[in-house]
């Protein structure tokens, strides 16, 4: 199955600022897909990209077993690709360290990725809680996953193909997860490949910014965005910055 005898099969990448508390559940979910794995534990090497964390993100990921990859650039996309530069698999992952992984993640990915069809592609996720206002703004995502088939929770690509895109934008302080599937998708598309989603393995997605901040609030703030990019995008910037970069944790 894998090519470099030694190596792991997939480099499975973890962007963390101050995840001290939310990373150790992440881990457990980890670990059971290792297990599960049909190469085996050591078919997948775990890589926790510390984003200049100022908690114990880097302490924990190490004593878990995890490689850390120190990423001082406070950009998530930089995160992202300081965890891809030491990545040693064939196969590279992401998932945010508020998420859990389904059991069966490195299965799926590897089957979906024996297409020859596929360039890449997300597992999906599904809320770790449910009430009126996520479940309505988890449908109208849903609507833009199935037209464009840009998912979230696990994503995942050869890493030739990583390195072919670009890897992640590091100048987009948001939304650089889409920008990247949007390259992949590119890629695929001369190649006559096209993005999948392996919807059996959907990782959970924490709530924790609806806790916060209420949840009907992305609704409000998908209607401040539109307003902000055609009136006043310096505000987006501002609003990201303390909405996902200076959250009180």
């Amino acid at each position: 199955m894998n090519a470099f005898p030694g190596r792991p099969r997939v480099s499975l990448i973890i962007p963390a600022y101050n995840e001290e508390t939310y990373l150790p559940r992440l881990l457990d979910t980890v670990d059971a897909a290792r297990a599960r794995y049909a190469a085996g534990a050591e078919g997948v090497e775990v890589i926790v990209a510390d984003n200049d964390s100022s908690d114990r993100t880097a302490e924990v990921a190490r004593r878990r077993g995890c490689r850390v990859a120190r990423v001082e650039k406070r950009v998530i996309g930089a995160a992202r690709n300081g965890g891809a530069a030491v990545a040693r698999g064939e196969i590279l992952a992401f998932v945010d360290a508020d998420f859990r992984i389904h059991p069966d993640t490195f299965g799926a990915i590897e089957r979906a990725l024996a297409s020859p069809e596929a360039v890449g592609g997300a597992t999906g996720a599904t809320m770790e809680r449910m009430s009126p206002g996520i479940a309505g703004i988890y449908a109208v995502l849903m609507i833009l996953v199935w037209t464009t088939r840009m998912d979230t929770g696990v994503v995942f690509c050869r890493k030739e193909d990583f390195e072919t895109v670009g890897g992640y934008d590091e100048d987009m302080l948001y939304a650089e997860d889409v920008r990247f599937l949007l390259k992949l998708r590119r890629l695929g598309k001369r190649r006559r490949q096209g993005l999948v989603r392996a919807t059996a393995a959907k990782a959970i997605a924490s709530a924790r910014k609806f806790d916060s901040h209420g949840d009907w609030h992305y609704f409000t703030l998908i209607a401040r965005s539109f307003w902000w990019y055609f009136f006043s995008p310096e505000k987006i910037d501002r609003f990201a910055r303390e909405y996902w970069y200076h959250p009180p944790r």
